[in-house]
């Protein structure tokens, strides 16, 4: 996949990934957000793909790529919402 491709790949997985993790009260995050955990959600997507089938997942524009991508965005999220909820009760 080109770059481009990439980027407007990562945005839509990165977006769809802040819907399932938000719900109602979903924190607002800018595009250029959504991109980046787009793409390390899809890193990570495929990562977790691999150790659990043994199959190396080749990211095509298809929807089991997407699917990939979005599940580990989901992952990523909430990785870092449990991780800022531990870092705030340390503060406390």
């Amino acid at each position: 996949m080109g770059i481009l491709t990439w980027i407007i790949f990562g945005a839509l997985a990165g977006w769809a990934a802040n819907v399932v993790v938000g719900g109602r009260e979903r924190r607002r995050q800018g595009c250029l957000v959504s991109v980046l955990v787009g793409i390390v959600g899809a890193a990570l997507g495929g990562f977790v793909y691999r150790i659990a089938t043994g199959h190396t997942k080749d990211f095509e524009f298809d929807f089991p790529s997407f699917g990939v991508a979005i599940l580990g965005a989901i992952l990523l999220l909430l990785i870092l919402r449990l991780a800022s909820g531990w870092a705030s009760r340390n503060r406390s």
